[in-house]
């Protein structure tokens, strides 16, 4: 008879497919977690086990090697996850050292070989005999640089402090960067979007946070099961961070529609904003176009639509490459949603795993690939028309850098005052009045740190 799987072995489970087959903690967590039927408390804790351990990675690496007296390098990755999840629960959870330490060391005799059983046990009572403060001020002691410091301090890459720091600089707010990476740290609320004219907020069963939200349309879980709430399961509720309804509601409001407007979505996958986007097509009465380069992700687009296209939404999925709609559908469009792949550094709250996926490198690739989407947008869109560059990332080689550049190779384009649409939208939103593109911030607005730059091609002159 199989025993029923403990929330430690879950969370080692998902850890270990992280770690090995590059996977993502929020996309096979829930899987699990449904499988093994938990209880609730389990549940919970094995979720923050998981992603407790990703988020602070950096800093229990720095302290495992200090406690093992060895080099990280020379560490089983097995016993290594192991080490890291103990270090947690000791660290970040407070759970009682023997538990923590036995419990750890009962999982690892299910999945390491016998001789490392013991070296897990050894190296965990040493990083129990100091607490989270006193283990924090060892590894930062031979630490002079500022950056530095708050990258183990807060578990970040030193490139993607950096990063932040710049973009943080450029929007008024340097002195706040302590305060971002706290936020990244932070598992945000589960936010969720009723698609207008499909939903409102009351038709959501469940209980809502209270606080002001970003977006009109938007509202977060005070706790529970977003899969439970029969609006979610129907699809005209979904989950969807405030930051991205935001950008869509830019595009989408920016001007009164015309009836029969053309809108199009360049890279739709997974499709929570080609659903917004449909709704609002609806209203609109415009017909929208989706595109997404992968078959897998087409799928998860159209099911994403399925409610919107059930209430007479006017749709088209299909499957091809953005960069050629501009050849072959050139001024096409009267408003396109450029949702850019990047490096995802506006999402480390809820992707945790992803600030050790990516290096400085991967930039000038991700650069590559955005400026030929926005030349192809360009081509596509019609004179009069809106262009919605967005990005889940705040690195100004990926939003304003891109911008800057493809205002210079077209001059057919115009930069519009995106932050003056967003004061339409929500006026309470502390947003940065001297610059012309959008960028929301964790540690601000309690959404993921979306970019979001207007353009429109100019009117033909007669």
């Amino acid at each position: 008879m199989n025993r029923k799987p403990t929330a430690r072995q879950i969370a080692f489970e998902v850890l270990e497919a992280v770690e090995f087959d590059d996977a993502y903690a929020n996309l096979i967590l829930p899987k699990r977690l449904a499988k093994a039927n938990l209880e609730q408390r389990d549940s919970g804790f094995a979720q923050e086990l998981a992603y407790g351990t990703l988020r602070w990675q950096l800093l229990y690496d720095e302290i495992i090697e200090f406690a093992a007296q060895r080099p990280l390098e020379s560490i089983d990755t097995k016993a290594l996850i192991l080490l890291r999840m103990g270090a947690h629960q000791l660290l970040e959870l407070e759970t009682p050292p023997h538990a923590a330490i036995s419990e750890t060391v009962d999982l690892a005799k299910l999945v390491l070989p016998e001789k490392l059983i013991g070296f897990v046990n050894a190296v965990l009572r040493r990083v129990s005999e100091r607490n989270r403060n006193d283990w924090l001020q060892k590894v930062l002691a031979g630490l002079s640089d500022e950056v530095d410091r708050l990258a183990v301090r807060y578990s970040h890459p030193v490139w993607i402090v950096r990063s932040l720091k710049q973009a943080l600089k450029l929007d008024g707010r340097e002195s706040e960067l302590e305060e971002l990476l706290r936020a990244d740290n932070v598992q945000p609320k589960v936010s969720i979007v009723a698609l207008p004219g499909l939903a409102t907020v009351s038709d959501v069963d469940a209980p809502l946070m209270s606080t002001a939200n970003p977006s009109p349309l938007g509202a977060a879980l005070e706790s529970g099961d977003p899969a439970r709430i029969q609006a979610v399961k129907d699809g005209t509720v979904r989950v969807q961070d405030q930051g991205s309804q935001l950008a869509t509601l830019i595009l989408t409001r920016a001007v009164d529609a015309q009836p029969g407007e053309h809108w199009a979505d360049f890279c739709a996958g997974p499709g929570g904003k080609a659903a917004l986007l449909g709704a609002e097509s609806i209203a609109s009465k415009a017909e929208l176009a989706c595109t997404e380069v992968s078959e897998h992700r087409t799928r998860l687009v159209k099911d994403a639509l399925s409610a919107v296209i059930r209430s007479g939404g006017k749709i088209q999925v299909r499957t091809g490459d953005a960069r050629e709609i501009g050849h072959n559908s050139p001024g096409q469009y009267d408003r396109i949603m450029l949702d850019a792949p990047c490096s995802g550094l506006g999402a480390l709250r809820r992707r945790p795993e992803a600030r050790w996926r990516k290096s400085s490198r991967d930039i000038a690739d991700l650069n590559r690939l955005q400026l030929e989407l926005l030349d192809s947008a360009v081509a596509a869109v019609k004179a009069g028309g809106l262009i919605a560059y967005v990005t889940c990332s705040p690195h100004l080689a990926e939003t304003t850098a891109i911008v800057d550049t493809a205002l210079k190779r077209h001059p057919e384009i115009e930069l519009l005052d995106s932050n003056a649409v967003l004061r339409e939208i929500n006026p309470k939103l502390a947003i940065n009045s001297q610059r012309r593109t959008t960028q929301l911030w964790p540690h601000v607005h309690g959404t993921d740190a979306m970019f979001i730059a207007l353009l429109r091609r100019r009117q033909v002159s007669k």
